[in-house]
């Protein structure tokens, strides 16, 4: 790798930290600013992070995308209240905050999945969105519309929303969709031959986070949406 490709890489590097980073202040501070409620600047956190996967095609060498999230696997962690380093997990506070709701170690294992997707299909980076997106977009939306709108309940493992389950199909469905389009503009393939994988993804990564006990959606939905797109497109 040429020192040019070493400096791209690691500026783009420090340019998505700097941007989880900056959405984390952000989230933090929409509670007192925006008076939205903390539930909804968790799920603005969880949203925003899922856009990572439009950088990485810019990366040139395939280790830097997993390096950008593999960090946000310790500090998660370090800031739950799982941490074994209590001084440091309390002046974290404000980053467990928002991250936790209902299982503290959600955050983490959102990190964990971005890094395993990063580190198994650089090159495949809308196959990496199949997986994200869905938890991002489909998962936040279901949690907010659910709350808000949710009154036809139904549970299969955890107790979930007709309403809620309907918007995550729908949002993870319009994100997959918008990130194929973005991504068939670098690589070989056709939006339209790629609309019904996707239908399927958005379809399967709802009943998975139906079936996932609290928390684990952060890897089960990620996993499954993945390995959905992955085989309903060849592997290509």
């Amino acid at each position: 790798m040429s020192s040019e490709d070493v400096t791209r890489n690691v500026f783009l590097m420090l340019l998505c930290y700097a941007y989880v980073l900056f959405i984390i202040v952000l989230s933090s501070k929409m509670t007192t600013v925006l008076h939205v409620s903390q539930k909804a600047s968790r799920k603005f956190l969880h949203a925003m992070i899922g856009n990572l996967p439009f950088v990485i095609p810019f990366f040139t060498a395939s280790i830097f995308p997993a390096l950008v999230a593999a960090p946000f696997i310790l500090v998660t962690f370090i800031a739950s209240p799982l941490s074994p380093f209590k001084n440091v997990s309390r002046k974290m506070r404000g980053l467990a905050e928002i991250s936790d709701e209902g299982h503290h170690l959600g955050l983490v294992f959102y990190a964990v999945s971005y890094t395993v997707l990063a580190l198994l299909f650089a090159s495949k980076p809308y196959v990496i969105a199949a997986g994200i997106l869905p938890m991002a977009y489909g998962d936040s939306a279901a949690s907010l519309i659910g709350e808000r709108y949710g009154k036809t309940k139904y549970k299969l493992i955890a107790s979930r929303s007709l309403e809620g389950s309907l918007a995550m199909f729908l949002t993870g469905f319009l994100s997959i969709v918008a990130s194929l389009a973005f991504f068939s503009t670098l690589y070989s393939f056709s939006l339209y031959n790629w609309v019904t994988p996707a239908f399927a993804v958005a379809a399967l990564t709802t009943l998975t986070e139906a079936l996932s006990p609290k928390g684990s959606d952060n890897l089960t939905v990620p996993a499954v949406g993945a390995l959905t797109l992955l085989l309903l497109t060849g592997g290509i």
